[in-house]
């Protein structure tokens, strides 16, 4: 029998060339063949996110939770008003960490499933001099989709940063960084980006790095200040050797590998594709009679879909869709973690992975108790696949 799919909110399915990568004999982390690598992969990365070359790239070794906590030590001091848009578990833990670093932390919160509207952003920022505003694009507990571009632009207005975490998101939902004023955009390797774990991704905006070099006191953590990486980083994007801490060296060159992937499809057929997925797994969800944690189709993302458990169904429902193709995620929001699953749909995935997942989810309700008619969840995603090709 093949393994299941893995259909989580990452990590995701990887694809083989990735895969082929990663399985190369680690070179070292000086040798002008990987300088290379490493140096494109940095250009790379200001592609995918749409910035030009006044973004400063970082790579490095760690998980997303680590990007976060590097945007917010090199960001936050002591007495720095942070305005954090709370649409989930993420966004509360952005505002753990900040407040870690001294930052006076306000929260404009939604109920889980709502979204905050620009509009609220812009009511709040006259409250206080924020020096900073704190987003999450796509929280991976609720699958909501906040409104970047709208939220940028009124935290611009009112003279602060902007943070966004794009893990759930970057590579797979619409951004243009430069564009939509984003001041960092950060992000994970094994979601959207297409490569196994280990891999933290940020892009600093000019306006970013001169807050920065403003600080009025040291950056509390070692590991994540970016006097000691800058240098790294411009080196190796200049094709010199550096050191500060070893790279993840496989992983960067998979990193490589699959930035050209999706940078070779064209991000805005990367977004339309994500688009497509998306709607075509909340079809089949939505022709099953499931409800959804995202309380409309507009703040919705399109990497995840987060379905509610029918009545008379619980979490044993995930052991019966692993039994039959696809590996789920359970709830995440402390608030509702009993009450949803989470289906993950980003980066490499295919439209045989989407149908394979509905069969799945189909069989595991029909052995859970829940009558389904064979077949319907697939009908409706065929039908937006179609319609969408």
């Amino acid at each position: 029998m093949t393994r299941p799919l893995l259909m989580i909110p990452g990590p995701i399915e990887f694809s083989e060339d990735v895969l082929a990568a990663m399985a190369q004999p680690t070179a070292s982390h000086v040798d002008p063949a990987f300088i290379a690598i490493f140096g494109q992969a940095l250009t790379d990365l200001r592609a995918v996110f749409l910035a030009d070359d006044s973004y400063q790239p970082l790579i490095l070794a760690g998980s997303g939770t680590l990007a976060m906590d590097t945007a917010a030590a090199n960001l936050v001091e002591g007495g720095d008003r942070v305005l954090v848009v709370d649409t989930g578990y993420f966004s509360q833990r952005m505002a753990a960490i900040c407040r870690r670093y001294g930052g006076i932390v306000d929260l404009l919160s939604a109920p889980p499933g709502d979204t905050i509207s620009a509009d609220q952003v812009a009511a709040q920022l006259p409250q206080a001099a924020y020096a900073l505003v704190a987003v999450t694009h796509v929280d991976t507990s609720t699958g909501v989709l906040t409104d970047v571009a709208g939220i940028s632009a009124a935290a611009k207005a009112a003279g602060a940063l902007v943070i966004v975490d794009g893990v759930c998101a970057a590579a797979g939902e619409e951004m243009r960084q430069q564009a939509w004023g984003a001041d960092v955009y950060f992000t994970a390797s094994q979601k959207a980006i297409g490569v196994p774990p280990g891999l933290a991704l940020l892009l600093a905006s000019p306006a970013a790095l001169g807050k920065w070099r403003a600080r009025r006191t040291p950056v509390a953590s070692y590991y994540s200040d970016w006097a000691e990486w800058l240098p790294i980083m411009a080196a190796y994007e200049g094709r010199r050797p550096a050191y500060f801490a070893t790279p993840a060296v496989n992983l960067i060159v998979a990193l490589g590998v699959s930035l050209r992937r999706i940078l070779a499809e064209g991000m805005d057929d990367v977004f339309a594709r994500h688009r497509l997925l998306g709607d075509a797994v909340k079809a089949g969800i939505a022709a099953l009679g499931l409800g959804q944690v995202p309380t409309q189709p507009t703040h919705a993302a399109h990497t995840l879909t987060c379905p509610r458990y029918p009545a008379g169904v619980d979490a044993s429902l995930l052991a019966h869709v692993r039994a039959a193709g696809a590996i789920l995620a359970g709830g995440l929001h402390p608030a509702i973690r009993n009450d949803y699953f989470r289906i993950g749909h980003m980066g490499a995935v295919t439209a045989n992975d989407v149908l394979a997942t509905l069969a799945a989810l189909e069989r595991g309700l029909r052995r859970a108790g829940y009558p389904v008619e064979p077949g319907l969840a697939l009908a409706a995603a065929q039908g937006v696949m179609v319609g969408g090709a």
